[in-house]
């Protein structure tokens, strides 16, 4: 299974946004760009990354206004949305199949499958029940966690409607110092 798709979750786009010390996804990011791949995810996945970003302030991870601002990058990657409802009939038959506790992740894999395309997770649990059934799963490993304090600036969000690899080094490589200014 191999096409110009990739499908991505909420937890690779959250380490995008919110981890800038995170080389590998940032590299893969440039490498997808470069290789004009095209990202997808289910609708749901502007749910999950707000409901993370939330969690990251709740945390004291995470400045409110930094947490906009991240919110408002992740809306602004180019990853087109997709919520045909044959997704959620195929996501709960992918649950069953595989045991899951929860759907929301085979939405993902619903969607992948769809396109004919490659789903990358940074999910470790999930890619390891569903990989040895379906190969075109690709685990992001973890180059770097926990980037307390680093937060996305103001230059970062103008950013975020261009290309991936824009996208990526500005918010990775941009003046994550706003949690600096903030009292």
């Amino acid at each position: 299974m191999h096409s110009s798709w990739l499908c991505v979750d909420a937890n690779l786009v959250i380490r995008l946004i919110a981890d800038p010390g995170d080389e590998l996804v940032r590299q893969l990011w440039e490498q997808w760009d470069d290789a004009g791949r095209q990202l997808a995810a289910p609708t749901l996945l502007h749910y999950e990354v707000t409901n993370a970003l939330y969690r990251y302030q709740k945390l004291g991870l995470m400045s409110a206004s930094s947490a906009r601002l991240a919110l408002k990058a992740a809306l602004g990657l180019p990853i087109r949305l997709y919520g045909e409802a044959d997704l959620h009939e195929r996501s709960l038959s992918l649950a069953e199949r595989f045991s899951l506790p929860a759907a929301y992740d085979t939405h993902y894999l619903a969607l992948a499958e769809w396109l004919g395309g490659e789903f990358w997770t940074a999910d470790g649990r999930l890619a390891r029940v569903v990989q040895p059934s379906l190969p075109w799963v690709h685990l992001v490993g973890s180059t770097r966690r926990g980037c307390k304090g680093e937060e996305p600036s103001p230059a970062a969000v103008r950013h975020g409607g261009g290309n991936m690899k824009r996208c990526a080094d500005t918010l990775v490589q941009g003046a994550w110092a706003e949690s600096e200014r903030e009292p």
